[in-house]
């Protein structure tokens, strides 16, 4: 699974509008077409289920699966109900459905893969761009059906866009009648018996704590094999663009004993990759020095007892050599050799950084407050392929940004030519209410320039895609087994440690499996390949 954070549906919404959740395959089809990396499309509104109950504790202790108790006809399980989760968005979303999952059974819930059976029915959003909004308030008009034929069913708004329109979104859809930020979680159950009272409930408080360390997640919809790992919450980059630090707080880093027990956990449940997860994975900081706060924990940042984002990333590699470790997001400002030279240093540490560039030009960088310039960047390029040269690079691109010129656009082409990225997420710029950008700048680029530029983005990584997949034709490489070929189920599919995937011959193999093969022919977002005895 592709892991860039906000952009799940974003990257394909530029090239089809049109796609609905039903069109999978087509999305499925331009990856291999186009080169563009879209994150699985399939996965938006994806529906959480699991045929068991789960009694969590904290790490380190047990988990005790028990088996489900069959609801009554009155569709109530054990006084608590079932609850029902669809999840839009970024993999921090899906991960955080897992939490809820979580928290509800602790309660006494049980999950339900039917809308119309369900007690509480609940909507984990995205509000990255308004097409991930207008998405949610579809559904919300098919969901209006559960309230005919359950007339105490309780519908729930989580995640980023509950905690955007907070109140207001009370207002506007009437069918909701409970609103709850991604730091109120704990408090669903009180939140649910509020509801079900006939009040509508809202919890959008945002914390400096919260990081649900000890809440073991309900791998839910698991292939079993791969797993994310959240490590931090929230973000303190204001970029210019950007709802993030508005929907998800400010930065806070997760202890990294819970963090390493987590990765022990399913590595012992058979999983065999894991993927830090966070806004921005190179800021972690954690120390359990209670002094050691805000700028004193990141100005402490190399002293013996705070942990840094370099330190966990070799902690969770030594859970295992067959554990495979990848993390996503980076910021270039804060991607340091460090962390370079501990990818080096460990085979299970994947070679693959995805370090969004959004633009190739400096002032334009300087408008969206990213904090470096298209020097500074480059540089970090040249860092990776000094220390980590197998590694592949993915990024993020935004065209018509307020006042770009043309020879600006050039500017972000030629970086493009620069670093030739393996894979790439490209949008046209769409302002968002309430950032720096909606409040300081002008959305003055015509909507067809925007689309246009985006169109000779898509067009130029195309040809990247292809040039760095044809340089991969003859190599060998390890490949973790993932699931079956969705064209062929006499094919399975795996990715390699530079996170591309690899198709081949299904033989006896199944998920899990390492299976060390030879590329023999590719396409622009796909490596055929021939098992290696």
């Amino acid at each position: 699974m592709k892991t860039d954070l906000y952009n799940n549906e974003t990257a394909f919404e530029n090239l089809s509008p049109t796609l609905s959740k039903g069109e999978g395959e087509k999305a499925k089809q331009l990856v291999e077409e186009l080169g563009v990396k879209v994150i699985d499309e399939q996965r938006q509104g994806e529906v959480l289920s699991k045929k068991t109950a789960v009694k969590v504790s904290s790490f380190g202790g047990d988990l005790e699966e028990v088996t489900a108790v069959n609801p009554s006809p009155s569709g109530r399980l054990g006084g608590a109900g079932l609850y029902y989760i669809e999840s839009y968005g970024c993999q921090m979303n899906f991960a955080d459905s897992e939490v809820v999952a979580s928290i509800l059974n602790n309660a006494g819930y049980d999950s339900t893969e039917q809308f119309l059976d369900a007690d509480v029915i609940l909507i984990n959003t995205c509000a990255i761009r308004d097409n991930a909004e207008q998405r949610v308030r579809h559904r919300l008009m098919h969901l209006s059906a559960v309230k005919k034929k359950k007339r105490g069913a309780v519908i729930g708004v989580l995640g980023c866009m509950a905690e955007r329109l907070k109140e207001k979104f009370l207002e506007e859809e009437k069918i909701v009648d409970m609103v709850v930020g991604p730091d109120a979680y704990r408090s669903l159950p009180d939140l649910i018996e509020e509801a079900e009272t006939g009040q509508k409930a809202v919890n959008v408080l945002l914390s400096r704590e919260e990081t649900y360390a000890e809440i073991s997640p309900v791998r839910l919809n698991s292939n079993g094999i791969t797993a994310f790992i959240s490590i931090m919450r929230g973000c303190d980059n204001m970029c210019s663009f950007c709802v993030v630090p508005m929907t998800r707080g400010r930065e806070r880093s997760r202890d990294y004993i819970s963090i390493v027990a987590e990765a022990k956990d399913l590595y012992a449940k058979g999983y065999r990759e894991v993927t830090l997860l966070g806004q921005n994975v190179d800021s972690y900081r954690f120390s359990h020095d209670p002094k050691l706060v805000g700028k004193k924990l990141v100005e402490a940042k190399y002293e013996e007892h705070v942990v840094n984002f370099a330190e966990l990333m070799e902690m969770v590699a030594q859970v295992a050599p067959d554990l495979r470790v990848r993390f996503s997001t980076s910021h270039p400002k804060d991607m340091t050799d460090d962390v370079l030279h501990m990818m080096a240093k460990y085979p299970n540490i994947c070679k693959y950084i995805h370090l969004p560039v959004q633009s190739g030009n400096s002032r334009i960088l300087e408008l969206m407050n990213r904090t470096y310039t298209r020097e500074w960047y480059m540089e970090r390029i040249a860092a990776i392929r000094r220390i980590v040269p197998e590694a592949a690079i993915s990024t993020d691109i935004i065209t018509g940004y307020c006042s770009e010129t043309e020879e600006e656009h050039l500017d972000t082409l030629s970086m493009m030519q620069h670093v030739r990225y393996e894979m790439a997420y490209m949008f046209a710029y769409n302002e968002r209410p309430g950032t720096v950008a909606a409040k300081n700048h002008v959305d003055d680029i015509p909507e067809e320039v925007k689309k246009r530029r985006l169109q000779e983005v898509v067009d130029l990584h195309r040809v990247h895609s292809l040039e760095r997949n044809k340089e991969d034709v003859g190599k060998t490489f390890e490949v973790l087994v993932e699931g079956i070929s969705t064209r062929n189920d006499e094919d399975v599919y795996g990715r390699n440690t530079q996170n591309k995937v690899i198709v081949f011959d299904k033989a006896n193999f199944k998920p899990g499996d390492y299976v060390t093969v030879k590329v023999i022919r590719c396409t622009s977002g796909t490596l055929i390949g021939e098992v290696i005895n």
